[in-house]
């Protein structure tokens, strides 16, 4: 995957989370989302649990990881995506 494919990954699954962060603060709020194509594939409780899981399902590392939280954070990488 080129430079600008994984922009466009990261940035659309963000635009998505951010949308949608609502419907996640009541349960797994502090906890780790992995995200692909705009969708959660789960929930983790730690950044490293995230990027475990989305690398082995994913090994062409696209996917992204947010933490379910209003605060603004950045994971370094894993904010940017996968790989």
């Amino acid at each position: 995957m080129d430079l600008e494919q994984q922009r466009n990954e990261v940035d659309r699954n963000y635009d998505f989370f951010m949308r949608t962060i609502d419907k996640y603060l009541g349960d797994h709020a502090n906890e780790f989302a992995l995200i692909r194509n705009a969708e959660i594939i789960g929930f983790f409780p730690t950044v490293r649990a995230a990027g475990e899981a989305g690398d082995g399902r994913f090994p062409d590392g696209r996917y992204s990881i947010q933490e379910v939280t209003l605060e603004p954070i950045d994971l370094g990488i894993f904010s940017h995506a996968g790989h």
